[in-house]
């Protein structure tokens, strides 16, 4: 990210933004890893409106905002971003699903979820931060 400056306003930006996204979750309880493993189990699909809106909301956005606008609101510019598919692509897709269907936490709702209390998520976070430490290990190697 060379160039990248960060001016106070743009810190007010992430901070909002990262308070919008933790209480969006905490709203719709997806910071609750019984409530994301009745989502997964079919059992409740309350979820699937959430994520569907994420989707379509994200989908929106990067499709008409350089359409609509010069440059973002903060300044820089727009860029694609090309999204390249391997093997590791493929297995680190695969184990972050499995750890989340065993364990009903996702990182950013976890973190979110510990806003709210539930300090019993700090054990997932541990799980999360150990397969990053390993798997930046194994990348060096």
């Amino acid at each position: 990210m060379s160039g990248f400056v960060v001016t106070p306003l743009k810190a007010l930006a992430v901070l909002a933004s990262g308070a919008l996204f933790g209480f969006g979750l905490s709203l719709s309880s997806m910071v609750k890893p019984e409530v994301v493993l009745g989502f997964l189990r079919f059992q409740d699909f309350g979820l699937m409106l959430v994520m569907g809106g994420g989707v379509v909301v994200t989908l929106l956005a990067y499709r008409f905002g350089p359409r609509l606008m010069r440059q973002p609101l903060l300044g820089g510019h727009f860029h694609r971003h090309v999204s390249h598919w391997n093997r590791d692509t493929l297995v680190g897709a695969a184990l972050f699903g499995v750890g989340w269907g065993l364990c009903g936490v996702c990182p950013g709702a976890a973190i979110a979820g510990l806003g709210t209390g539930n300090v019993d998520l700090l054990w997932a976070l541990g799980g999360i931060a150990l397969g990053a430490l390993a798997q930046g290990l194994r990348a060096k190697a």
